[in-house]
């Protein structure tokens, strides 16, 4: 599960409903500060939401980027069905982040962070046309590992026989109790209790259909890197979703810009934040929006870039 550093939203970062033509989803928005170098859409991660952004907000606002994170159907603040799977086939959800896209005023530089990512990715298999990049965010090329592929399955048995709060329970009785304290997050905040009021928030059947996409999700690079998009891969330097050579071969496989955060694990955008806003920024700054021109590999040309 994700962590944020806080879910309360910095100054300047407004949280509203966003419609679409696919229904309302919440976000939370942030303008940029002097000329603006466009617009971002940040997609979270499994059990995750917008608020797992929230430390990029103000730094990638800096650099002159408007930032719109977004809960997806089901998840935290939006609402989605609690019992019908279908809702939530990624081709539904793909169609969700179009149209998120059209409703923040395109084009857009999509940024998904591990399901976000193939959620993302599936967008724009569907239609790359609303957007000027795509950054795949500690989200790897098809199933999640195989030690996570148990967890997600544990959790999609748990939820068949119990509630929502009883799974969360559950959850917290076997995390280490310096995972259950919340001394490692925002001294001065209930994040526990901010942690347990999203997990309630999420429908149970968005997090069995997601969970069943992590462990099937077919290897689809090579249809992406015939997309003449921009892209990026980005990571942390230790990952047990997708161990870090498996992104460093996807990014060559789709010819991407890569970075490698040092210091993080699978969320970088909670881990180093400000390292993670650099390198985003950098990316973006790096891409003509006008021929589609792709940053080198590194600001100098050899490896992966480390910020």
């Amino acid at each position: 599960m994700s962590r944020p550093h806080t879910f309360v939203p910095p100054a300047g970062v407004s949280a509203y409903r966003l419609s679409t033509t696919r229904g309302e989803f919440a976000v939370l928005d942030a303008e940029p500060q002097g000329r603006s170098r466009g617009t971002v859409l940040l997609l979270p991660g499994f059990t995750g939401s917008k608020e797992d952004f929230i430390a990029l907000h103000v730094p990638l606002a800096a650099a002159g980027y408007r930032t719109v994170a977004v809960d997806g159907r089901g998840q935290f603040e939006t609402d989605g069905p609690r019992d019908d799977e279908t809702a939530y086939a990624q081709a539904e959800l793909a169609q969700d982040v179009l149209a998120q896209a059209v409703a923040v005023g395109g084009p857009v530089h999509l940024v998904g962070h591990s399901l976000g990512g193939q959620i993302a990715r599936a967008a724009v298999l569907a239609d790359a046309s609303p957007f000027v990049s795509l950054t795949l965010m500690a989200s790897g090329p098809a199933q999640i590992s195989e030690s996570q592929q148990q967890r997600v399955k544990l959790l999609r048995d748990a939820l068949a026989v119990m509630s929502m709060a009883e799974v969360w329970d559950a959850i917290q009785a076997m995390e280490p109790p310096e995972e259950t304290e919340t001394g490692g997050l925002d001294a001065g905040l209930d994040d526990l209790a901010d942690l347990r009021r999203r997990w309630l928030g999420n429908s149970p059947a968005q997090l069995v259909a997601t969970g069943r996409q992590l462990c099937d999700e077919p290897d689809r690079v090579a249809e992406l890197a015939a997309v003449p998009l921009p892209k990026h891969v980005i990571s942390g330097e230790r990952d047990d979703t997708w161990p870090v050579p498996l992104l460093d071969t996807m990014a060559v496989r789709l010819d991407a810009h890569r970075t490698v955060v040092a210091g993080a694990e699978h969320s970088p955008n909670a881990d180093r934040p400000l390292e993670t806003a650099r390198a985003l920024a950098a990316f973006w700054d790096g891409v003509d929006n006008l021929d589609g021109t792709r940053p080198p590999t590194a600001p100098d040309g050899a490896g992966p870039a480390r910020f």
